[in-house]
């Protein structure tokens, strides 16, 4: 991705019906590209032909590749989210906050490891200003969800204390993915399950 981020361009948003499929023509482009070669080999050129559309159209919508990439991001933080506000919307319990948390570190995985994207995304985040500040706050967000499921089950406890718990939980849950698909399979999924057990833990101690 080229380094520009820290004046990030706005990108024009779709209004019409027409408009919103070319947009979804070229983020399909440029998820096969990258899941092919990488975003660094991508090229706005190869973007818009795949697409089937004028390299100018695309320039119109995204006005880089840091655009596409947040874009990208962009997608990927609201499907996380819905799927995270899913998961722990009924939970009623200690077990059932533990299953749905364990449910969402193995989900999130695989989210992972089928979209060669996010590394992409997440490479892009040591150099964009604009994606570092997206994953804080989606982050915050995630915590502050987990955090509200834990003051249901433990009204008595420091909302402060569960707030940091959970927002660390949750950058550390960050962290693993990133690692875990730099390495091999094997690797990897030892490191998803010993941070799943060590979350795991500390949600029932804080819980207790």
């Amino acid at each position: 991705m080229p380094a520009g981020s820290h004046t990030p361009l706005t990108r024009k948003e779709p209004t019409q019906q027409r408009s919103r499929e070319r947009v979804e023509r070229m983020l399909a482009a440029a998820r096969e590209l990258i899941a092919e070669r990488g975003s660094d080999a991508m090229k706005m050129g190869e973007v818009a032909g795949r697409a089937g559309v004028s390299i100018g159209s695309l320039y119109q919508f995204f006005p880089d590749k840091s655009a596409i990439i947040r874009a990208l991001a962009e997608r990927f933080t609201a499907e996380n989210r819905a799927c995270i506000d899913a998961e722990l919307a009924g939970v009623s319990d200690e077990q059932g906050l533990l299953t749905a948390f364990a449910g969402l570190v193995d989900t999130y995985y695989a989210i992972c490891l089928a979209e060669p994207v996010m590394r992409d995304i997440w490479s892009g985040t040591q150099v964009d200003k604009t994606l570092r500040e997206l994953e804080l706050a989606d982050s915050r967000k995630s915590a502050a969800a987990l955090a509200g499921v834990w003051r249901r089950l433990r009204p008595e406890a420091d909302p402060a204390q569960l707030a940091s718990a959970a927002f660390l939980i949750w950058q550390l849950g960050e962290a693993t993915m990133r690692l875990a698909i730099s390495v091999d399979r094997a690797e990897g999924d030892r490191l998803v399950e010993i941070y799943k057990r060590m979350a795991l833990k500390e949600l029932a101690t804080v819980s207790q």
